[in-house]
């Protein structure tokens, strides 16, 4: 039975108030597929606003720490830590992004770590779809999750 149905098969809030405190640990990642161009601009700071990198890691923080205000039946919780690592990658091209998100709860941070990889690439796409309407945010998945009843879970490569 998924866990946000009750046994008459409504949605609601997971009550984890039974649940020990843990250490928890997300990791997720995404791209943002462009044109070399557009990418040129990322790695030159010649886009037109601004600090495109600097500006879409701020706002996938900013998107981590909003995930039970954007997510109905997510339970808001007290981040400890949101890192956000945006790496250009002429190969895609493109920039990849990868969020670590760290807590002491009832309960894991999984989609604290696939909202701020989400926040960062819209914010990506925002910021320079002057120069390319037609960039695709790609792949964004669940890479390793730790802490909780079930452990440790990490994606195949």
């Amino acid at each position: 039975m998924l866990s946000h149905f009750d046994g008459a098969g409504k949605a609601h809030m997971v009550d984890v108030s039974g649940k020990p405190v843990t250490a928890r640990e997300a990791v997720a990642e995404g791209c943002v597929v462009m044109a070399a161009e557009t990418l040129a601009l990322v790695t030159q700071g010649t886009a037109e606003k601004g600090d495109v990198l600097g500006i879409s890691r701020v706002a996938g923080i900013m998107a981590a720490k909003k995930t039970a205000e954007i997510i109905p039946l997510c339970h808001p919780l007290p981040i400890t830590k949101v890192a956000l690592d945006l790496t250009p990658d002429e190969s895609l091209p493109g920039v990849r992004i990868r969020a670590t998100v760290k807590t002491s709860g009832q309960t894991g941070v999984e989609m604290e770590a696939l909202t701020a990889v989400s926040g960062a690439a819209l914010t990506l796409y925002d910021m320079l779809k002057a120069a390319e309407k037609g960039m695709q945010i790609e792949g964004i998945r669940l890479v390793m999750k730790d802490g909780g009843k079930s452990g440790r879970y990490e994606a195949a490569p």
